[in-house]
Formats: C-alpha cells, sequence, structure tokens
C-alpha cells in the first residue's frame, strides 16, 4: 500500500517540476483550430488525450473479459455442485451392502 503512495507522489513532485521548468507560451495548430499555452500544459493535454484513446480502444476487449470471466465463475459453481453430489454418491455407494445378482436381475 506504501509503494504506490510513494510512486504517486514521486509522480506529482516530477509533473509539478516539469511544469514549472516549462512556462515557454507556444501555438499549436491543428486543422483549424489554434491553441496557445505553456509548453507543459499541452504536452500533458496531449499525454491525456493519448490515455484516453488508449483506454478507449483496450474498453470493448475488458468488457468481453469480464463477461466471459462471470460466465467462468458461475460454471465452475456448477462443476463445483456436482463435484460434491458425485463425492456424496461415491460415499453412499461405498456404505452400502452388496447385493449379488443372479441372471442380470436384483432380487
Amino acid at each position: 500500500m506504501i509503494i504506490p503512495l510513494i510512486f504517486g507522489v514521486l509522480l506529482g513532485a516530477t509533473t509539478v517540476i516539469f511544469a514549472l521548468q516549462n512556462t515557454i507560451t507556444i501555438s499549436v495548430t491543428f486543422f483549424s483550430w489554434q491553441l496557445q499555452g505553456s509548453l507543459a500544459l499541452v504536452l500533458m493535454a496531449s499525454v491525456v488525450a493519448g490515455m484516453i484513446t488508449a483506454l478507449l480502444l483496450v474498453l470493448p476487449e475488458s468488457i468481453g473479459n469480464y463477461f466471459k470471466y462471470k460466465k467462468l465463475l458461475k460454471e465452475n459453481a456448477k462443476l463445483t455442485e456436482d463435484l460434491r453430489k458425485q463425492k456424496e454418491l461415491t460415499v453412499f455407494a461405498k456404505s452400502a451392502p452388496y447385493v449379488p445378482e443372479e441372471h442380470g436381475l436384483i432380487q
């Protein structure tokens, strides 16, 4: 629990230092849009846009894996119950007295 906290604090400190050292105002043009801002803000906005794009690309597979996981949990529970029933039948069959058969018929 402490390692992610330390990592977060270090990442936050690095981000603040980066932002303080890159305060130059730049102009970014994309098609007909023009944006002016500090270099740090433009770079961070680009990183955030990339992260959102990556999440949107991964999201459908993650949702599919979630439903597969739920299906496998249900199947596992069913198989566990079937195994329990078979074990009970085996114990019952071992404890039942042996009845010999004559000509394939039980008397």
